[in-house]
């Protein structure tokens, strides 16, 4: 019979990634009603930008993010079924969404600072990365079986 604390951790988590996975689509709205002329899409502007360099930084930025919160996942969940903490599963997620939300916020900033039309590509790649971080039952599971 699975464990009922595990199966209230888990639905939790369910419900925090989805209220991340929301706030990604958010983000576009803000965009929406505060810029609505990026919105009209000029594909013959360079993909860059007229910041390139920026553009470049934040893009190596959130390619390192996506890297660096799927590795500090697996760390942190493996550490949660040898310590057996369900709570670590959930840091694992809350780590990985969260530096998947930072990317994009690196749109959000580049969108309002420099007016890149090209936002809603990190907008994308942010959703992207907290799809990764669909929290799995079996994580939970497995940090609880001793419980």
């Amino acid at each position: 019979m699975p464990n009922p604390s595990a199966e209230q951790s888990y639905r939790t988590l369910l419900i925090i990634w989805a209220a991340l996975l929301f706030s990604q689509f958010m983000f576009v709205v803000l965009i929406w009603f505060s810029k609505p002329e990026l919105f009209k899409f000029d594909f013959s502007q360079p993909l860059l930008g007229d910041n390139a360099v920026i553009v470049g930084v934040f893009a190596m930025l959130s390619f390192s993010d996506i890297v660096i919160s799927l590795i500090l996942r697996k760390k942190t969940l493996e550490r949660s079924v040898a310590e057996q903490s369900i709570p670590l599963v959930q840091t694992a997620m809350i780590i990985g969404c969260a530096l998947s939300e930072a990317i994009s916020l690196f749109g959000v900033m580049l969108a309002f600072a420099f007016n890149y039309q090209y936002f809603f590509v990190f907008s994308i790649l942010g959703v992207i990365g907290i799809l990764l971080h669909f929290p799995r039952r079996s994580d939970v599971h497995a940090a609880s079986y001793r419980q």
